[in-house]
């Protein structure tokens, strides 16, 4: 395809290309111009309800298209539409002989009167700019589709042609849609609700996992307190399950007993408990004064908390005993 070099083309005021007639005064929309000027042609708008300066095209072209492709035909979408009708033009319309010129419109076709397109095309796409809201949606054209949800608040590009909508960040495209023509329809939801959900667990479970960090910081080192958890992750059992148990027994025991109790549960994956929020047998007596440590017999040694936290580990296979909350 191309076009006729300097020639005159001529349009019926169709609202993409002129923005504004009065009287002989015409506007034509800048991108327009800028079309123009890009494939070396000159625009001319006809006068409005001046039918005579179109020549044949809107009776003998529309028409004719009107009257011998669109009757009893079935579309699914715009795509095979043009597919249909670019086949009935090389089945019907081209080959037939025309009335008035008594010739094949496949043989007056003259290619060499155009010149070729050029070898990067313009970005003449329909351009706005759109934001993201909480819900991750743009809205465009009088539908909804979805951005990464990390790109909420932000202004992104949407550009779309007769094929796809395409939303870009920064000169950097995101997602990518077919072409809707119908209103109110939401593209990319489930999608990027899963990629939202899963970002909140991790998120969920990375601090969770600082928040044991950071308690157990000055009983035992930070490596001990990651080898551990890589033991929980490699027990096949729910991590965050676990953590979150591990967190609830800092009500009843110090740190120092929960440090202390952690590398014998690390040599031994059977002592590993499912941690399910709620405290071990010995706990009940505990948590009446959690920072005070049990009574000692004078000249021995203090493993009260140590063992109790240990017991507690121990119940990772084992169901609670019958009367613990």
């Amino acid at each position: 395809m191309g076009t006729k070099r300097g020639a005159e083309q001529k349009y019926d005021n169709l609202a993409t290309a002129v923005a504004e007639h009065d009287g002989n005064l015409v506007r034509f929309h800048p991108r327009f111009l800028a079309f123009a000027r890009e494939y070396n042609f000159y625009p001319r708008a006809c006068h409005l309800a001046a039918g005579w300066e179109k020549g044949k095209v809107e009776r003998g072209g529309v028409g004719y298209v009107r009257q011998n492709f669109w009757p009893l035909r079935q579309f699914t979408d715009l795509t095979d539409s043009n597919r249909q009708v670019r086949q009935w033009l090389q089945q019907v319309a081209n080959p037939r002989l025309h009335r008035e010129t008594r010739q094949r419109p496949l043989d007056r076709f003259r290619p060499d009167a155009l010149r070729p397109l050029p070898a990067l095309a313009p970005d003449y796409r329909d351009s706005v700019e759109a934001l993201v809201y909480k819900d991750f949606r743009v809205h465009f054209d009088g539908n909804r589709y979805c951005a990464p949800p990390l790109l909420i608040g932000q202004l992104l590009i949407v550009k779309a042609d007769a094929e796809w909508v395409t939303l870009y960040h920064q000169d950097r495209e995101v997602a990518r849609y077919s072409r809707s023509w119908r209103r109110g329809q939401t593209f990319g939801a489930e999608r990027f609700e899963k990629e939202l959900l899963a970002q909140r667990a991790a998120a969920q479970r990375s601090h969770a996992q600082q928040r044991l960090i950071a308690l157990l910081a000055g009983a035992c080192a930070a490596e001990t307190v990651q080898a551990y958890l890589r033991g929980l992750a490699d027990s096949g059992r729910s991590l965050a399950r676990q953590i979150t148990g591990l967190l609830d027994l800092f009500r009843y025991y110090r740190p120092e007993a929960i440090a202390a109790a952690l590398p014998e549960s690390a040599r031994r994956p059977s002592l590993r408990c499912r941690l399910c929020g709620q405290p071990p047998a010995s706990a009940a007596v505990a948590a009446r004064s959690p920072a005070t440590p049990p009574a000692q017999r004078p000249g021995t040694q203090s493993t009260g908390h140590r063992s109790a936290v240990t017991l507690g580990l121990r119940r990772l296979d084992s169901p609670l005993p019958k009367g613990i909350p």
